[in-house]
């Protein structure tokens, strides 16, 4: 009789007419404990986020400095040293004005080699490829107006065809000791002529953006580049 009652008791009223149990009862939480406790996630999410941010930005920063270094010294054929040249109000420069940011002006590299005599100017410069931005650097010589050499720093160009113009190293190889501007000519086409560079088959939008890219930063600097060396003491 005892054991009746009790699962009478614990069992809680009836259902509707009397037979069953009835469903639980849910305890509302109240609004203002959601929005403290959705406040607090935030919060703490808010300050996982800056945290990792702030531990990872002068890694990734540094990163990025070291690659650029080894791109110009690649393009300048290895120079026993380079230093930075900003742009600043149509002039070439060694000096950045004080607190200004340094990824508000253009820059290009000047190389020396062993004996200090100037070797070339590595110029970086971007534009749209078939797929995205291609970003790349090279170096020229202004005298000559002889290229050094070019290296693709970025690209999303299409696997197999446009990305040729970082793994085909026909292609890369043959911007070394081209005169600009260059012209860009089909495969077996051309003349033979030391401005030429072959166009990769498949890939001419992609192609044809590096050799883009080249020509038009050349226009763009060349000038001050030209000025800079012969205002520069020898």
């Amino acid at each position: 009789m005892a054991t009746t009652e009790q699962n009478a008791r614990t069992a809680g009223p009836a259902g509707p007419g009397g037979h069953g149990p009835s469903l639980p009862v849910r305890e509302d939480v109240p609004s203002l404990r959601l929005i403290a406790t959705l406040a607090i996630a935030g919060a703490l999410a808010g300050l996982l986020i800056v945290g990792v941010f702030v531990w990872a930005q002068p890694r990734i920063l540094a990163h990025q400095a070291r690659v650029l270094a080894a791109a110009v010294s690649e393009v300048l054929q290895q120079p026993a040293r380079f230093e930075t040249l900003w742009v600043i109000d149509g002039e070439l420069t060694t000096a950045l004005p004080a607190g200004r940011d340094s990824t508000a002006f253009e820059r290009v590299w000047l190389g020396y080699d062993a004996n200090d005599a100037v070797v070339g100017f590595a110029i970086a410069g971007a534009e749209p490829g078939f797929q995205d931005i291609i970003r790349l650097i090279f170096g020229w010589e202004p005298e000559s107006g002889k290229l050094l050499g070019m290296k693709v720093l970025e690209n999303k160009e299409t696997p197999g065809l446009g990305d040729k113009i970082v793994k085909d190293s026909v292609f890369v190889g043959a911007f070394a000791g081209a005169i600009s501007p260059i012209v860009g000519v089909k495969k077996g086409s051309g003349s033979g002529g030391e401005d030429e560079v072959d166009m990769i088959t498949g890939a001419t939008i992609s192609s044809r953006a590096v050799i883009d890219i080249i020509n038009h930063r050349i226009e763009a600097v060349g000038e001050l580049i030209r000025r800079y060396r012969a205002e520069a003491p020898r």
